[in-house]
């Protein structure tokens, strides 16, 4: 069973992809979910056809829906809400309000993961795609099993006797029910999800890009957090590339048959400055590639032609990559980032750092990446090159100096 989740920047094509992909996957003879966890849900327009909160059949072994996150978290949490809010109103507070702050923050983002996870768990799919909410959304989402983990602990903390206290008011206004037995259960799901989320055989991320600054600069920021919360990115998606942009795969791109027009020819040219950074910055992630169409692709048909044109020959339901794009370790006080490289001639490493960018030159090579805060507010002292990897470290505050020493 395998769970593939596109992510990027609103407007990259997120939608597009994992539908496509999701129809080749149904070709494959996969028995296959597609599913959208974004509030302003674009799956159908994409697909063509009206969808619900539920997996309906809409071609031989691929389903579609559109999570309603209302109704899971009602599911979910809607009675303690209720007795929450009721505790919340009590002390004074408007009523809309008090049943907003009933809700543990991240539970939307939370059920709409337990219920994706459910769809897997229960075998009924070989494959699930989930077209999800933009990156900031999506971000968020990810790392809300450890942030929701936490503030069921702060909500235990109330200590011993006031939770048995609590716990038997509620049981005698309403002794069929284990609210708290039934908070503990979906915490232990949580827990078990994020084994889920974090396991590469089962789970891959798949950042959707276009050749333009912002979206790269966000799709970098995407990555560098997912490879941080050890979540397995597989590969990058490069949407609308305009024709007559070419590129080795390397890092080197071209404008190969120029526009007569002046502005798109302008154009072409900025999407291959892009481009060419996008397979630098996102090594050693496979980059998968599909053009700029003349047409919109929505439909099944259509979306089968850009499922060929993205993924040729490949099964979108394969691991294209494994191990992390980087990682970032503790030795002593001081962190230590990996950053694979290709190959490059071995020559003085040059490091530069403004707020949370660095960039990296090795001869000829050069690199743009985005930091964490936890390495942003530090200073890069100096880094080795052994073996394809890069090893940057970064010491605490106290101990920096002012220059760098590779």
């Amino acid at each position: 069973m395998r769970i593939i989740l596109y992510l990027g920047k609103g407007g990259v094509g997120k939608t597009t992809t994992a539908a496509a992909s999701a129809i080749r996957c149904a070709d494959l003879g996969y028995r296959t979910l597609v599913v959208s966890t974004d509030i302003a849900h674009s799956l159908a327009d994409s697909l063509d056809m009206a969808l619900s909160a539920q997996p309906i059949e809409i071609a031989p072994n691929l389903y579609a829906q559109e999570i309603n996150v209302v109704e899971e978290v009602r599911e979910h949490w809607g009675e303690m809400q209720g007795y929450l809010g009721n505790i919340l109103r009590k002390q004074g507070m408007n009523k809309a309000v008090a049943e907003e702050m009933a809700i543990i923050p991240g539970m939307e983002e939370v059920v709409s993961l337990l219920h994706i996870n459910k769809q897997a768990n229960e075998g009924h799919f070989d494959c699930v795609i989930v077209d999800a909410a933009p990156t900031g959304e999506t971000m968020r989402l990810l790392t809300m099993p450890e942030s929701f983990q936490w503030y069921v602990s702060r909500l235990r903390g109330w200590g011993d006797a006031t939770l048995r206290i609590a716990t038997g008011l509620l049981n005698r206004i309403v002794p069929d029910k284990d609210l708290f037995g039934g908070l503990n259960s979906l915490v232990d799901g949580v827990k078990e999800l994020q084994k889920v989320l974090t396991n590469p055989e089962i789970t891959s991320y798949r950042v959707v890009l276009n050749p333009e600054k912002m979206v790269l600069k966000e799709g970098a920021r995407a990555v560098t957090y997912l490879s941080l919360f050890g979540y397995p990115v597989d590969a990058a998606i490069v949407n609308r590339i305009l024709p007559g942009v070419e590129s080795d795969g390397g890092g080197n791109a071209w404008v190969a048959a120029p526009s007569e027009d002046r502005y798109l020819h302008h154009l072409q040219e900025i999407q291959a400055r892009y481009l060419g950074e996008i397979e630098r910055d996102f090594y050693p992630l496979p980059i998968l590639r599909s053009r700029w169409y003349d047409q919109e692709m929505v439909g099944l048909d259509r979306l089968r032609h850009l499922a060929g044109d993205l993924f040729e020959e490949r099964d979108p339901s394969q691991l294209f990559f494994r191990g992390q794009a980087q990682s970032i370790e503790e030795e002593g006080e001081d962190f230590i980032m990996h950053l694979p490289l290709p190959q490059v001639e071995l020559e003085k490493v040059k490091l530069t750092k403004r707020g949370d960018e660095l960039f990296i030159n090795i001869g000829n090579f050069k690199r743009e990446m985005l930091l964490p805060s936890v390495l942003a507010q530090r200073d890069a002292s100096g880094a080795t090159f052994i073996n394809g990897v890069l090893k940057i470290r970064f010491p605490p505050p106290a101990a920096q100096g002012q220059t760098l020493n590779p």
